[in-house]
């Protein structure tokens, strides 16, 4: 059956929604009941019976499900480590080196290593990152605003090109529910990374102004005024305190060991089983049964390590697991009703009705722009990166399938544009954490920063005009 103009009403309605209130859950489930009353033809009762339904339906999906325990399970794991003292650890060995950092340059080069070090979470990289370097900078008379950029560049930015934590499930998560064939959804994120212009130029912009003088705008005169004067922060705003991470319990001791084997456990478990589902070939692997190993291995070693260091009994431990994976319930709460967005979105064949129109004056070489502008939009009025991601996923690709165009290149647009909000937008969680942890103002950071990812954005749209036409 087609429903025309009525496949496209869900996920307008839920764009819009989450532009208008900010809140992605809301514009999801609506947008949910919605596509089932479209498909229950009007009928309320069947609506409202079919989207909780289509809940359940969702976890029908090995894939789905695999994401969603993975979600949980890396919760589990980054809490562990956080609490058996595995970051604290890995901090203390960091700091004891900072002899060897003697100018700002150094400083600010050091604040951008450790950011790209802790890439497990956007949120734990700013909390760390910030908390560690925020001495030496002081020290150094690093402005409050560039110690900012640098934190928060180097916390989702970074954690989207290197996905080895839960933005690997999350992302192949948004793959499939864009329609992206399972077996196909770890090749494809790892063809999109080199494609997700905005995060690497930010990224390298970052380094880069750690080693040149290329700071302008704004920064460049909060840099001056912190290297003549000793002013941190701008004199007419005050610096937020920091906010407190979470800590290990008092008889812990701090040891680096809890945090690095952990995750090399998990990244050599996902390695070892894409090469040996992929007979050799890591990218012909099954990447949803390598998710799931490592995220069990890696939490398994981390938990013995505590039972043998003696940090918690067997009954404490079960509770420091189940407390770190209810810090992941609203993130895979996005992801559920991300998928069974898709799948309404799909019964309805929303992607082919847009095709169809768009493919009489919508050029599909400019789709990855036009996405990537969207999905800037989008994550920057609702400050959140997962919650655009969800949405346009189920929009974007299922357009790029049927008009022909590199799902890589739309999907790297898709991460990018909704990255930008996610590093812009004064609403974003890592924009108050980067502000709260460097002790910057978030009005301070935002002015500052707003010119840097402006710049970025639009570096990148030029590419994305360029790849779309050349792809």
């Amino acid at each position: 059956m087609e429903y025309g103009f009525w496949s496209v009403v869900p996920p307008l309605v839920t764009i819009i929604l989450a532009l208008a209130i900010k809140n992605v859950f809301i514009a999801l489930i609506i947008g949910i009941f919605l596509a089932s009353f479209v498909l229950a033809d009007f009928n309320l009762f069947n609506g409202i019976n079919d989207t909780f339904y289509g809940l359940v339906q969702t976890f029908e999906s090995s894939g789905n499900t695999i994401v969603l325990m993975s979600m949980l399970l890396i919760g589990a794991l980054i809490y562990l480590i956080e609490r058996s003292g595995g970051i604290e650890g890995f901090v203390d060995i960091m700091v004891r080196k900072r002899g060897i950092i003697k100018s700002r340059r150094a400083a600010a080069f050091f604040t951008w290593l450790l950011g790209i070090v802790v890439f497990t979470s956007g949120s734990l990289s700013c909390m760390v990152t910030g908390s560690v370097a925020r001495p030496l900078n002081d020290s150094m008379k690093v402005s409050h605003e560039k110690a900012a950029f640098l934190v928060h560049t180097t916390s989702t930015p970074w954690c989207v090109l290197f996905p080895l934590s839960g933005w690997l499930a999350s992302m192949t998560g948004y793959l499939t529910s864009g329609g992206v064939p399972e077996a196909e959804a770890i090749t494809v994120l790892i063809q999109s990374i080199p494609l997700n212009f905005y995060c690497i130029i930010a990224v390298v912009f970052a380094l880069l102004t750690t080693i040149l003088p290329l700071d302008f705008g704004p920064m460049k005169k909060a840099e001056q005024r912190a290297a003549a004067t000793g002013q941190l922060d701008d004199p007419a705003t005050a610096a937020h305190d920091a906010k407190e991470t979470v800590t290990p319990p008092s008889n812990v001791t701090p040891r680096a060991k809890n945090m690095l084997i952990p995750m090399v456990a998990m990244v050599g478990t996902i390695l070892a089983v894409l090469l040996v589902t992929g007979g050799g070939n890591p990218t012909q692997g099954d990447g949803m049964q390598a998710l799931l190993w490592g995220c069990m291995i890696s939490v398994l070693v981390i938990s013995a390590m505590c039972m043998v260091e003696k940090l918690f009994t067997l009954d404490q431990l079960i509770n420091e697991i189940m407390h770190g994976m209810s810090t992941m319930l609203p993130i895979a709460c996005v992801l559920l009703f991300g998928f069974t967005m898709g799948t309404r979105v799909g019964s309805l064949d929303t992607g082919n009705y847009l095709s169809s129109i768009f493919m009489d004056f919508l050029t599909p070489a400019l789709l990855p722009l036009l996405t990537f502008i969207i999905s800037m939009l989008l994550s920057f009025a609702t400050g959140t990166s997962m919650g655009t991601m969800a949405i346009m996923a189920v929009i974007a690709l299922p357009m790029a399938i049927n008009m022909g165009v590199s799902v890589p290149l739309v999907a790297g647009a898709l991460w990018g544009g909704s990255i930008f909000g996610d590093h812009s937008s004064p609403i974003s969680d890592t924009t108050i954490m980067s502000c709260a942890t460097t002790g910057c103002n978030i009005i301070d950071h935002v002015k500052t920063q707003i010119p840097y990812v402006a710049a970025f954005a639009g570096i990148s749209m030029i590419l994305y005009v360029i790849m779309g036409f050349v792809m």
